[in-house]
C-alpha cells in the first residue's frame, strides 16, 4: 500500500485538534497508517514551540514540526530548534504605531523567541480559555525587552478580518498580518509564512512540494496551500481558505483528516 503523497502537512487548531485539544483515535490511526505506507507527517502550526510540544509528545511525534507561523523548525525527537526567525522589534514597534494611528488603540500580546519563550499578554487582550500558559504584563513596554517571533493584536470594535485587512493596508510594506484563528490576528516578519517553514522542513526531509498534501482551516494556511500540491480545507474553515482549497473535507470534529487519508489509502 502506498500514498500519492510523501508528506502530510497538518495545521493543529481547528484541523488536527478537536475543540478540546484532543486528537481522535480515528485520526491517529489514519496518520499511523499513512506513515506506515511511507509518508511523513509534519505539524505546521501558528503556535510557537512551547505551546506545541505537549501535543507532539502526546502523539509520540519524533520528527520535524513547523511552529510559530513558519518562524521555527523544531526537531521534536531531539527537543531542539533547527531554525528560528524573529521579528525586528524596531520595525514591529513602527508597524504598531502606524496601525494605532489609523485605527486607535489595540490590545497587544507577543510571543518570545526560543524553545521556552513565553507568550506575553498586555492589558485588555482577551486570551482564549484553555491550558496554554501565558504571562500577564501590566506594562506593555516589557514586551520589547527580548527577541520576539510575533505580535498579536485585538481591537475593541473591529472583527478579525477587518482588523487584519486594514492593518495590512497600512503596514503591509513593513510586516505581514494574518488571521490565525478566532481572536488571533498576528504581526509577522515580512515574507514569513507557513510555506517558508514547510519548505525548509521538506528540504531537510528530502521531499518536494509536488509530493505534499496540506490540511488547514484559517487564512494563515493559504501560503501553505499555495506551496503544497494539494490543499484540503476543513468544513469549519474560513471562507478565504476554502476559496483556494483543492477540496473541502469534513470538520475537525468529524475526523476530516482521516476521511481524506482513508480514501487515499483505500485507492492506493
Amino acid at each position: 500500500m502506498s500514498l500519492p503523497y510523501r508528506l502530510i502537512a497538518t495545521d493543529l487548531d481547528g484541523t488536527l485538534l478537536r475543540a478540546d485539544e484532543s486528537i481522535s483515535e480515528r485520526t491517529r490511526e489514519a496518520l499511523a497508517a499513512a506513515t506506515a505506507a511511507g509518508a511523513a507527517h509534519i505539524v505546521v502550526t501558528g503556535r510557537a514551540v512551547p505551546w506545541t510540544r505537549h501535543i507532539l509528545d502526546d502523539l509520540g511525534y519524533q520528527g520535524l514540526a513547523v511552529c510559530g507561523q513558519g518562524a521555527q523548525v523544531y526537531h521534536a525527537g531531539e527537543h531542539r530548534l533547527l531554525t528560528s526567525v524573529t521579528l525586528d522589534r524596531q520595525l514591529g514597534g513602527l508597524a504598531l504605531a502606524k496601525i494605532e494611528a489609523e485605527l486607535g488603540s489595540v490590545f497587544l500580546a507577543a510571543s518570545r523567541d526560543g524553545i521556552d519563550g513565553d507568550v506575553l499578554v498586555g492589558p485588555g487582550y482577551q486570551v482564549q480559555e484553555g491550558p496554554l500558559p501565558y504571562v500577564f504584563l501590566k506594562d506593555t513596554a516589557e514586551l520589547w525587552a527580548a527577541p520576539l517571533t510575533k505580535l498579536y493584536i485585538q481591537h475593541a470594535e473591529l472583527d478579525d478580518d477587518t482588523l487584519a485587512t486594514t492593518a495590512k493596508e497600512v503596514v503591509g510594506a513593513l510586516v505581514d498580518v494574518v488571521v490565525a484563528g478566532p481572536g488571533v490576528v498576528e504581526i509577522l516578519p515580512l515574507g514569513l509564512s507557513k510555506a517558508t517553514g514547510l519548505s525548509l522542513a521538506a528540504r531537510r526531509l528530502g521531499v518536494k512540494k509536488t509530493e505534499t498534501i496540506a490540511f488547514g482551516d484559517m487564512p494563515n494556511d493559504i501560503p501553505m496551500f499555495g506551496w503544497a500540491a494539494h490543499g484540503v480545507a476543513m468544513a469549519n474553515a474560513h471562507r478565504d481558505l476554502k476559496a483556494v482549497a483543492d477540496e473541502v473535507t469534513t470538520s475537525n470534529e468529524e475526523d476530516g483528516i482521516a476521511v481524506v487519508l482513508e480514501r487515499l489509502l483505500g485507492a492506493a
